[in-house]
């Protein structure tokens, strides 16, 4: 601890003991500390887009190969040429644009993690598909292209939360047929009655990720799963833990509903299909 109360911020600045810090401020001092030339990327340039990502741990800038800059605590540095189409000012910082971030960051995150920036990024209208493609076939020597290709082709617009996009790459991960999501159903009268967050329309399964709502919202949420169920909608539900704890659990349930409520020829498919991606749903 410092002199009157402060105590280092991690920045080579200080602050009071007790208050939160500022992720602006954060941000403001390592603009300090970094060359003109250098652009925030990453997590740190997707939080200042508006992607709910931590912005700060580390940050993270990009600089020129030829640019002599040493390393700066709490701060991670790339190399790499930025064209000025890759760059734009956000709240007077120099920041990689919404394409080059989105690109740059599911290129080098693990599959499940890039599919949910990219849903993010594409639900909230900060980038569209096209632009993403088209940046990859412009770019298609960079390192991390491949998996780019394959988060596009799994990428969701309609996603509407990271857990709900975590949910949908277990099941097709884990062999299943991709589900729609967010689909409108109807009653017999032609009265909607709610929109599952996962859909097999065939089957009439949906699935919804359950996040622990406030009681007001949970019972809304009852009163809409009931008239799912009256309207002939199987559903099941399941929780953070489910997700990321137990995938395997949720797959056999997917698939038990699914071929229970299909066709002979549908229960084939779905063998088919987990035999050819075994494994995979933890790339």
């Amino acid at each position: 601890m410092g002199r009157n109360g402060l105590m280092p911020s991690g920045l080579g600045l200080h602050r009071w003991i007790g208050l939160e810090i500022d992720p602006m401020e954060q941000l403001e001092a390592a603009k300090r500390r970094l060359p003109p030339i250098a652009t925030f990327s990453g997590f740190t340039a997707a939080w200042l887009h508006g992607i709910d990502v931590p912005p700060c741990d580390p940050i993270e800038a990009t600089l020129p190969k030829q640019a002599g800059v040493s390393a700066r605590a709490g701060i991670a540095i790339r190399r790499s040429p930025l064209s000025d189409v890759d760059v734009v000012e956000v709240r007077g910082m120099r920041v990689t644009s919404k394409v080059r971030t989105v690109t740059e960051l599911c290129s080098r995150l693990s599959l499940v993690d890039a599919v949910v920036i990219a849903d993010a990024a594409l639900h909230n209208h900060h980038v569209r598909l096209e632009q993403l493609s088209a940046w990859a076939t412009t770019n298609g020597g960079r390192r991390g292209i491949k998996r780019l290709r394959r988060v596009l082709t799994l990428a969701e617009p309609s996603a509407e939360s990271p857990m709900e996009s975590r949910l949908r790459m277990v099941l097709v991960l884990g062999g299943l047929p991709r589900p729609k999501a967010q689909v409108p159903i109807k009653d017999g009268a032609g009265r909607f009655v709610g929109r599952p967050d996962l859909y097999y329309e065939e089957q009439r399964l949906g699935i919804e990720y359950d996040g622990g709502m406030h009681r007001d919202a949970l019972a809304e949420d009852n009163r809409r799963q009931n008239r799912l169920l009256h309207a002939g909608v199987h559903l099941l539900r399941f929780t953070a833990g489910d997700v990321l704890g137990h995938p395997q659990v949720v797959l056999s349930q997917v698939r038990a509903m699914l071929t229970s409520a299909g066709t002979i020829g549908f229960a084939s498919t779905l063998k088919r299909s987990s035999a050819g991606t075994r494994g995979r749903w933890t790339a």
